[in-house]
Order: structure tokens, then sequence, then C-alpha cells
């Protein structure tokens, strides 16, 4: 079902769908034509940023997908904002926030919706772009066949609050045994990002997916340390969206068209 409800400028040139699966209902955002590209937001939500990513998405021939998991779309990302809709997910049974070895149950309706997608866009399978708090859920999805292009943007669950969270993954052992069996079997690459002096995704989470996934996990790490060459904030952490200076030659710049190489690989060929 479409929506003819106006939307916010910043989602010009999106449609609005519906998309229901296990109980729950929720707004698509949608955006191009070609294999299907299911682009979950960072917090707090489809700011400005997420739409533009999403825009870039669709020009490589794709559909860029968009679901609405949390916040107001097309609104910017003020801190008080981020604030409270964080508050809001981190209580929400839905995402997997502290716990250890758990996959996030919202992942469940976001395989349901790959599988939807891939059969309504064609091609080969489905890619999945997570960021920041969703990060994750893209490792997470690969239990489904359909998805054949997981990027892990600063995946931050579960908060890395100790050791064991520092390299816990976000996902169950039963899934991650799922995730390492596809890589051996199918030649499935994982792309991963982070700014190094990134605190809420510790170098220590991707050593661990490197000895999971071994050279099937593709580590991007910029460099964030004070004096670096492109001008990264120290606290610099969303890569593809707040933090990337869009300019040829930056190392965001490098990982965002790495990120569209993955997609047009895998799905366009």
């Amino acid at each position: 079902m479409t929506s003819t409800a106006e939307l916010p400028p910043v989602l010009d040139g999106f449609t609005r769908t519906r998309f229901a699966a296990y109980g729950k209902e929720r707004d698509l955002y949608r955006i191009g034509s070609g294999p299907a590209v299911i682009v979950i937001s960072e917090i707090p939500g489809i700011t400005p940023k997420v739409a533009e990513f999403a825009r870039r998405v669709a020009s490589i021939g794709c559909t860029a997908v968009v679901p609405h998991l949390f916040g107001t779309p097309g609104a910017d990302p003020t801190a008080g904002y981020a604030l409270k809709v964080i508050t809001g997910a981190c209580i929400s049974r839905e995402f997997s926030a502290i716990a250890l070895g758990r996959t996030s149950p919202v992942t469940v309706w976001l395989r349901a919706l790959a599988r939807a997608e891939h059969e309504k866009c064609g091609g080969p399978g489905v890619g999945v772009v997570g960021m920041c708090f969703t990060g994750g859920f893209a490792l997470a999805m690969m239990v489904d066949e359909v998805v054949l292009a997981p990027v892990l943007s600063q995946p931050s669950l579960p908060f890395a609050l100790g050791a064991k969270r520092r390299r816990d993954l976000g996902v169950s052992d039963e899934d991650l045994a799922r995730v390492r069996q596809r890589c051996e079997t199918e030649n499935i690459c994982v792309l991963g990002l982070r700014f190094t002096g990134d605190r809420m995704v510790p170098s220590e989470r991707f050593t661990r997916l490197k000895q999971e996934l071994g050279d099937k996990f593709v580590a991007v790490e910029i460099d964030s340390s004070e004096g670096n060459p492109d001008g990264y904030r120290k606290m610099a952490h969303s890569v593809l969206t707040e933090d990337l200076r869009d300019v040829e030659g930056s190392a965001t710049r490098d990982a965002l068209e790495q990120v569209l190489a993955l997609f047009s690989s895998k799905l366009i060929g």
C-alpha cells in the first residue's frame, strides 16, 4: 500500500509504503529501482543525511528501502531529540542494548522485509546496511539467504560496558554460526566501518569479527586521532552520514564508495 500523504521536504523523491510481518506494521520510505538495499537508520531515525545516503544507493541502480523504526522521519539529529529517541529504544523489547550474545528481536521483522523486497525488486539478493544502534542488525540478517551484501557501519550494540560487551557482536551463538557458514560456503564478505577513536564501537568488536569470519570480514577503520589528515573530530562516529566528508580522496568518501561498490558487485554484477 502506497501512502499519498505529503512527505517532509528532506524526503522529496521518496514514496511511503507499509509493510507488516509478525504482528508489526511499519512505514517504509523507498527510492530508486533495481535490487533492494535495506537501509536501517541510526539513532535518532531517518535524518536528512540518512535520506541522502539512501539517494546514493538508488543512484547506482538499486532500490533503497528505509524502514521507520524510531524517531520522526526527516527530523534533524539534535542532541535533545537523539537522547529522547535512544531512551525509548533502550527500553523497547525489540532492541537488545545490553544483553550479551543476544540477537535483537526486531531483526526477525527485518528479515521478513528483506525477503519481501527481494521478491518485489528481483535481482540475485538483497543488500543491508545498519548504522550505529542498528549496525549489527546487518550481521543478524545474514541468517537469511537472501542477504548477499551486509554492511556494519559503526555497530554500537550491545553498549560497550565492560570487556565482554566490547567484544560482543549483538547476535546469538546460533545466528553467528549460521553467518560463519554462509561466509565459508557462499563467498559472502561482511564490510565493517568505524572511526579509530569511536568508543561506542571499540576495536575489540572488529577484532572479534576478524577472528570469527577471517578474511570474509573487511574492516575499514578511519583515522580520527588528533591531527588526522582529513580533520575528523575526535568523537567522529557516523561514517556514512553525519561525519561523512563528501570530497574526493577523503577516507569517509572512500568508505562510501566501497559500500556502493559492494552493493553494485553483489546485486547488479
